[in-house]
């Protein structure tokens, strides 16, 4: 199979799981899936099989330098199937930080929509945004509550 090829399966393969986590959040097959680690073997398998084929003596050469430069970093990274290798593994783990922030967003009743949509186009984003509404929705809560007592 061509590195195209594994690129869009990769790509196609993470989005029901985006797709249930924002759009059924409730829905308990969505709870039953996103609570499973299963949905992460097949990508962590792609990961482990695309960084063993993709390792020869120079790569492992320039990895191992401790004198690792970003040049010499881009230069790994400018070759296909270094680029796809990171790639899968940029999939792995906004879908593993997603499913985090479903969960956590499930268990606490923390909205996540906006958090999960950051995240599934910029992890870290994404993440930073459910800790920041983990912080102040609990907070608004308790004002609007106070509000309607009142």
């Amino acid at each position: 199979m061509d590195l195209n090829t594994i690129f869009n399966l990769g790509n196609l393969y993470v989005l029901p799981f985006w797709l249930i986590m924002i759009i059924l959040p409730k829905w308990r097959i969505t709870n039953k899936i996103m609570s499973s680690y299963l949905p992460f073997i097949p990508l962590a398998g792609l990961y482990i099989y695309l960084f063993a084929n993709g390792l020869d003596a120079d790569s492992v050469e320039m990895f191992s330098n401790p004198e690792l430069s970003l040049t010499d970093l881009a230069k790994l990274f400018s070759l296909e199937k270094f680029t796809l290798t990171g790639w899968v593994h940029f999939l792995v783990m906004d879908l593993f930080v997603g499913r985090y922030i479903y969960l956590d967003g499930q268990t606490k009743g923390i909205w996540t929509i906006h958090s999960l949509g950051l995240c599934l186009f910029a992890g870290p984003m994404g993440l930073l945004s459910h800790i920041f509404t983990s912080f102040i929705q609990p907070k608004l809560m308790v004002k609007k509550v106070e509000t309607q007592v009142s």
